[in-house]
């Protein structure tokens, strides 16, 4: 399943370990810190990453909540028939902003890179069948 991995740039750890667990999972995981070179089109190619997705996978965190790129993706994501029971909020760090619509969907708190990445993919299972 390829996942858009949609984070903060002070969550760029977090994002690089568990996009790791879930590319071991068996998912092909885009991450815009991974995927993006200086001078490339942002816009352009986050855009067209969003689209191929088909599962979205939104790391929170006080930065996270706060950064109009992240909350862009987060509504695209929200009104795109393709993410649909495939949109995992996965708490990074504590924060009182996280929008109630990520709450409804039930956030994974990250505790090990390993125990998210497989929380995470055993939530993307069922909804592949």
């Amino acid at each position: 399943m390829k996942v858009f991995l949609s984070h903060a740039p002070e969550d760029n750890e977090a994002a690089r370990l568990l996009g790791a667990e879930l590319t071991r999972a068996g998912h092909d995981v885009w991450d815009a810190e991974q995927e993006l070179m200086p001078g490339d089109n942002y816009p352009l190619l986050t855009g067209e990453a969003l689209r191929e997705a088909t599962a979205f996978v939104v790391l929170l965190s006080p930065e996270a909540v706060r950064s109009q790129q992240v909350r862009r993706e987060i509504d695209f994501a929200l009104t795109s028939v393709q993410y649909e029971g495939r949109l995992i909020p996965v708490l990074v760090r504590p924060t009182e902003r996280v929008p109630w619509i990520l709450r409804k969907l039930g956030i994974i708190e990250m505790t090990t890179p390993a125990e998210t990445g497989k929380q995470v993919a055993e939530r993307l299972e069922p909804a592949a069948v």
